[in-house]
């Protein structure tokens, strides 16, 4: 039996689902959605023609990502 102070030294050990939170898949997704929404923004603001095409593009696939993960819930 060991006694309470020595369990407190351990240490913690890693849950199989915490060791795979590495920070690329923690903020892959959201890095690649803001780039794209980036691209978006300054393709609205600079071009004409295809740029309008991806502007609208690039700002519509973060919200259809956003409506897709509220409607999940």
């Amino acid at each position: 039996m060991t006694s309470s102070h020595e369990r407190s030294n351990r240490s913690p050990q890693l849950s199989p689902a915490s060791a795979r939170h590495t920070p690329g898949r923690l903020w892959g997704w959201p890095v690649a959605l803001g780039l794209l929404s980036a691209t978006g923004l300054v393709s609205a603001l600079v071009s004409d023609g295809w740029g309008d095409t991806w502007s609208w593009l690039a700002l519509g696939v973060p919200l259809l990502v956003v409506a897709r993960c509220v409607l999940r819930r």
